[in-house]
């Protein structure tokens, strides 16, 4: 059988990447693609594929708004998030209007494609940074320490607080570098300290880690 995709994201780049990375599957076809909301509509109507992989920051609308708008007009469509946002105020609006999925852009090719498959048989799919982040929502005795910290800041510095480099994180998690080193920079600030030993004490006597 063969899924019929739909790729909703603002990137001309990232359109480009995502089919040419799903076209690589002899199960995947991509059928459109669409650059906002409003354009997604109209293209989910006149295709209905099986699973649209939507950005969530784009043109309106966008978002959980998007989500309940697609699901309310092609209500056997599984909906995927693929985006690089994993905080609170995105992810709890896409879950909440129907996302069956919920993937970061620095997830795998391999993850991605496992992801499609198990959205279109109606499975629920989520990034480990947001399957915690839910978790914790569900856990309120023990997520109201960390909820300063996104998912992601508290899976870096979880690996900060066991030893590892900036290079050995970004390699466990699949992020660049760069990106760790932004993500510490954000953890520093919130817990106002100067560096990566004070951030791991603080984090600690704060019930964060």
């Amino acid at each position: 059988m063969t899924l019929r995709l739909l790729v909703v994201d603002d990137h001309p780049v990232v359109r480009d990447g995502l089919r040419g990375m799903l076209g690589t599957q002899p199960d995947f076809e991509v059928t459109g693609e669409a650059a906002g909301g409003a354009e997604a509509l109209t293209l989910a109507e006149a295709l209905r594929p099986d699973v649209i992989l939507t950005d969530l920051r784009m043109p309106e609308p966008s978002g959980g708004t998007l989500i309940r708008l697609l699901l309310e007009r092609v209500p056997d469509t599984r909906i995927l998030v693929l985006t690089t946002h994993d905080t609170d105020s995105d992810v709890l609006p896409a879950i909440e209007a129907g996302a069956i999925g919920y993937l970061i852009k620095d997830a795998p090719r391999e993850d991605l494609f496992r992801a499609v498959r198990a959205a279109a048989r109606g499975e629920t799919v989520l990034s480990p940074s947001v399957a915690a982040l839910l978790l914790a929502r569900v856990r309120p005795q023990w997520s109201a320490p960390r909820a300063l910290l996104s998912a992601r800041e508290h899976e870096v510095l979880t690996l900060i607080a066991e030893g590892r480099t900036n290079r050995e994180a970004a390699a466990a998690l699949f992020l660049s570098e760069a990106t760790v080193k932004t993500h510490l920079l954000h953890i520093y600030a919130k817990l106002e300290v100067p560096d990566r030993a004070s951030a791991v004490a603080a984090a600690h006597r704060r019930g964060i880690l």
